[in-house]
């Protein structure tokens, strides 16, 4: 039997909708599931190229039958990740604040409207199902946990009215036992306290990572007027008083300013108290229900301090984390607990690998590809590609690593990963500030091998795997300054092991770099820069190689270096507006007591997201119908030299961005094949 879970919204990337399910509808997935195994998994962002996008997932649901070779019409079920009444009510919202939209208010008219659309498939009513937000995160964690038994806790921000669900799995079974108002939401009130340290949604594990450099009994007192702690596990968050008090009491950061010490303290006390709320919850229904496992679903179960903190604690013996425990991973649950409803549930095994993504051309295609960039790339086959890329590391590189199937969930697992030495303290603010563009004070993961991760780090109860970058753990303290690299400030790393039998590509390549330094261990970090998803095809790792600076690129059994490219080189690629960008002439203040028509290109439908651009780049961006070859479209509108370099220079760091997209023109791809034998000839003929 063959089902698919759907999360995301229900709008199309073109159409860039602005309402409530910008917030509320997130993170679109599809995952296919047959007999309880999943087949294929991928979130649409990774196609789409827009963060936690909340487009409709049509992407992702195309890959997935793709990879199991069948159409939509031979589905048994197909899940949306959220009630149809909560659904139709985000659709009135939709409606109200945009009155022309042309959207049916019936979300399953909609969902089957859009399927037809994009299959030129009808999709019968009755194979189609809207299931419980929280449900689905519950269903998620407990049937991959392996338990028997188990608490199940889902949290998040917000779905379906609530904000989480407490229950109990057994057998097959998720019975719920609790479920928690949405003003009561502790993924909101993480949310609420950041707004005034420069951040907004999706940036909560920022503010986890700046918690250790601040110290939580500076504004104990003050957040705890924050929250109630009430008999039987209980609690309250009070989420209107937490911006006037704070307003009262710190000065709010705006984004990109620095961080203060005052902040830093805000951080470290914000999460002891959603640590607090949390172990008291917890604690209770441990007691109470005599269940000594946990599984943890939602947006906050993504918070890995907490995590680590509850396997330390010694409250439960076992804790199984979903590894895409955000709305992505409700397309999981959707789809698992339609083939629990037809009879074929998940089998009780415990999750040990996540790589359900699109796997990498073939090999002749991978090559072929690569060439096409030949102005751009050195690239040489290897047959062992894991001692090669070990050697580059231990010399000091930073590389890109992309390897078969891409991970399902927001971690980099060893098939899509930047990663790095993890010795040398200065490699964490190289990779921040060169490669990632983010703030220094972000940690970064290390990757050891599962059968020395004991004598790195300590791992509670004798546990010796955590595949999925999960927990925060200890780094022994005999290692702390040996790995200045992934070691944090308070002397832990959140832990990736990585196992022989579930990657042995990645291991093989930890063991590589094991065998030259002595260190089983790498440092780990997802493969994109700020701007960008992490990337899944070889088109998105090469866009990135090339707009950072990271050292080298192994794909396949392919080794990339960067050559120096010439204004021909660049001439020679074919320029595109992705789905997502605009361009625009609007009136603008340039200064106080002026205004004047500026240019700008948008990544969606606000105005405020307004990049200015220069008049001579507009004019050409303007003319690219579908893609066009840059040196064509620069002939257009220049022919002075200068004034050619200067419009390349502002679309590559358009590019770095992901503004618009260059690529190998197709009409010049044999050129390019013949320049880099040429090249390659040349330097043979100079070895000789």
């Amino acid at each position: 039997m063959l089902c698919l879970g759907l999360s995301g919204g229900l709008d199309k990337v073109y159409e860039n909708t602005v309402g409530p399910q910008n917030t509320f509808m997130h993170d679109g997935a599809a995952v296919l599931v047959q007999d309880g195994r999943v087949l294929a998994a991928v979130e649409e962002e990774r196609l789409n190229r827009i963060k936690h996008s909340n487009k409709f997932p049509g992407r992702a649901i195309r890959y997935c039958l793709a990879t199991a070779g069948v159409q939509l019409g031979d589905l048994d079920r197909i899940a949306f990740y959220a009630t149809e009444t909560y659904c139709n009510a985000m659709l009135e919202s939709m409606f109200a604040s945009q009155p022309k939209a042309n959207i049916p208010l019936d979300a399953k008219l909609l969902l089957r409207t859009l399927l037809a659309q994009e299959f030129g498939t009808e999709v019968d009513a009755s194979r189609l199902s809207f299931v419980g937000h929280h449900q689905a995160h519950a269903v998620s964690a407990f049937a991959m946990s392996g338990f028997e038994e188990s608490l199940v806790l889902s949290i998040d921000g917000g779905g379906d009215f609530l904000s989480g669900i407490l229950a109990v799995g057994s057998g097959t079974e998720v019975r719920q036992l609790e479920a928690f108002p949405e003003q009561n939401s502790l993924g909101l009130f993480y949310l609420e306290t950041i707004r005034y340290l420069g951040y907004g949604l999706f940036d909560e594990y920022k503010v986890m990572g700046l918690a250790p450099y601040g110290d939580p009994a500076v504004y104990r007192k003050l957040f705890e007027q924050f929250y109630e702690l009430h008999p039987n596990g209980g609690y309250r968050v009070c989420l209107e008083g937490i911006g006037p008090t704070l307003l009262r009491n710190i000065q709010p950061r705006k984004k990109g300013m620095p961080f203060t010490q005052q902040h830093r303290d805000v951080s470290a006390s914000l999460q002891e108290a959603l640590e607090r709320i949390v172990f008291h919850l917890l604690r209770h229904h441990r007691e109470a229900t005599g269940l000594k496992r946990l599984c943890l679903a939602g947006g906050v179960a993504h918070n890995c301090t907490m995590n680590g903190k509850l396997l330390y604690s010694g409250l439960f013996e076992d804790i199984f984390v979903q590894p895409a425990a955000h709305d992505a991973g409700c397309a999981l649950g959707a789809a698992l607990m339609m083939s629990d409803e037809v009879g074929r549930p998940a089998p009780r095994e415990r999750l040990k690998e996540v790589y359900w993504g699109p796997d990498l051309a073939s090999e002749h295609e991978l090559e072929q590809e690569l060439k096409a960039w030949a102005g751009h790339l050195e690239v040489e086959r290897c047959d062992d590609v894991a001692g090669r890329a070990a050697d580059w590391m231990a010399s000091g590189a930073v590389i890109g690593w992309v390897q078969g199937r891409s991970e399902f969930g927001p971690r980099a697992l060893g098939n899509r990963s930047i990663l790095a030495d993890p010795r040398p303290a200065a490699n964490k603010d190289r990779i921040n500030a060169m490669v990632k563009k983010r703030e220094g004070y972000r940690p970064f993961a290390p990757s050891v091998l599962e059968e020395d991760a004991p004598d790195y780090f300590e791992l509670p109860n004798g546990a010796r795997e955590f595949p999925f970058m999960n927990f925060v753990v200890r780094v022994r303290q005999s290692k702390r300054d040996l790995l200045g690299a992934i070691t944090h400030v308070d002397g832990t790393a959140r832990l990736q092991t990585v196992s022989c039998n579930s990657n042995p590509t990645y291991w093989a390549l930890i063991n590589e770099f094991k065998k030259r330094t002595g260190i089983p261990v790498l440092l780990n970090t997802s493969f994109n820069n700020n701007a960008e998803p992490i990337v899944d095809t070889i088109a998105d790792a090469v866009a990135t190689f090339l707009t950072t600076e990271l050292d080298g690129l192994v794909v396949g059994p392919f080794l990339i270096k960067k050559r120096t490219a010439t204004l021909e080189d660049w001439s020679a690629l074919a320029v595109s507006l992705p789905p997502y960008a605009s361009l625009h002439r609007v009136r603008s203040f340039t200064a106080p007591d002026r205004q004047e028509t500026v240019s700008q290109i948008r990544t969606n439908a606000s105005a405020g997201d307004g990049l200015r651009i220069s008049d001579d780049l507009f004019d050409l961006l303007m003319r690219v119908e579908g893609e066009g070859v840059l040196g064509h479209l620069l002939d257009v509108v220049t022919s002075d030299m200068a004034r050619r370099e200067a419009l390349v220079t502002e679309l590559r760091g358009l590019w770095e961005q992901r503004r618009i997209q260059l690529r190998p023109s197709t009409r010049l791809a044999s050129t390019a094949a013949t320049k880099q034998r040429s090249r390659d000839d040349r330097h043979a003929m100079n070895m000789a």
